[in-house]
């Protein structure tokens, strides 16, 4: 399960280790450092169950691959970190494999790449906890697919993952407007990955937009080796880059808030009718059994709080003062005669 009411950071490794386990445990000890919330590793086990034999980049990417001995040694030392554990699982035996674990795995993640493979899709529904589908590069209909085939067969912890890596994707291609629309057509929960180039001294602000906007999840990729060419390396901040995109995300999602209509203390106080908003007060004296009327009264801030606001003018006008109200005087129900209406009940009665 992926929070939805807090800020939450995921730290994506992707193949940025290249095949060096003690790389990626370092990554993991910096997660652990930086305080992030999960961590995310791209689980391979079955190669030409994700591309063809004679695919180019094969036997590079058969380096970079771990055992599933390899992976469980992983898992466990994140595990030990207290990092929630996000597996994107490339190919139908990853997710076999994790299906069978004994760790508390927080959610898979099916790449955008593969977003619509049924046998992918097939044993992601069978998942105790999130699914992550990467939208990246889709269309509606595409992941209206997925989320129908997941529903269908009763997975119904989905959620999105906006974004895509273009080595690295300029800020005109993020397009952060569509996740209100993922948002509004689906109704579950949307997660933005950032892939900004890491040199632009506008990335954490980049990567920290989504939240402002709501969205309360981050994947961003990042580096203990920044500036060396490693895989995944054109979207990899620095670790003290990331310590910022935290800081920063952190402050961008409490500015949203969490109930548009529900106002906090201090605004409650910069509302308060009298010291801030102004008061219902008389425009000049106003003696005892005048009508309160549009020309004796007056809109002025008061060193005390008022019980009327100011939309409460209607009420007052008409009435008469049960006293007198010297001028710049709050105007409320306490000085001026006030007649309840009798409620008529004989209608009810038979």
């Amino acid at each position: 399960m992926i929070p939805k009411n807090r800020p939450y950071i995921i730290g994506e490794t992707a193949f940025h280790h290249m095949g060096n386990k003690e790389f990626l445990k370092e990554l993991i000890d910096h997660s652990f450092n930086l305080k992030l919330d999960a961590i995310k590793f791209h689980l391979l086990l079955e190669l030409n169950d994700y591309m063809v034999e004679n695919h180019e980049v094969i036997e590079t990417i058969r380096k970079w691959c771990f055992s599933e001995s390899g992976w469980k040694e992983i898992i466990e030392y994140a595990y030990s970190k207290q990092l929630d554990l996000v597996l994107l699982c490339n190919d139908v035996k990853s997710i076999k494999w994790v299906n069978r674990l004994d760790i508390e795995i927080n959610a898979i993640e099916i790449h955008a790449t593969g977003i619509n493979d049924v046998f992918l899709l097939e044993e992601a529904s069978k998942f105790h906890g999130t699914v992550i589908l990467g939208t990246g590069g889709s269309t509606i209909e595409e992941i209206k697919y997925a989320i129908d085939y997941l529903e269908a067969h009763n997975q119904k912890d989905i959620f999105l993952m906006h974004g895509f890596q273009n080595y690295p994707t300029h800020p005109s291609d993020v397009k952060l407007s569509r996740m209100n629309i993922l948002k509004e057509i689906f109704a579950y929960p949307i997660g933005y990955a950032d892939h900004s180039d890491p040199s632009d001294s506008d990335n954490p602000s980049i990567s920290s937009f989504a939240a402002a906007m709501g969205f309360n999840v981050l994947e961003k990729h990042f580096t203990h080796t920044f500036g060396e060419d490693r895989v995944d390396s054109q979207a990899a901040v620095s670790l003290e880059q990331m310590k910022r995109i935290k800081e920063l995300h952190s402050i961008a999602y409490k500015t949203f808030g969490d109930d548009p209509l529900q106002m906090s203390d201090a605004e409650l106080k910069y509302g308060n009718t009298g010291p801030m908003k102004k008061a219902i007060v008389a425009k000049e004296d106003i003696q005892e059994n005048e009508t309160i009327t549009l020309k004796n009264i007056a809109f002025k801030r008061t060193n005390e709080s008022s019980s009327l606001s100011q939309n409460d003018l209607p009420k007052l006008i008409g009435l008469r003062a049960n006293k007198e109200i010297a001028k710049d005087e709050i105007i409320d129900y306490s000085n001026v005669k006030f007649e309840f209406i009798k409620n008529n009940f004989e209608q009810f009665i038979k």
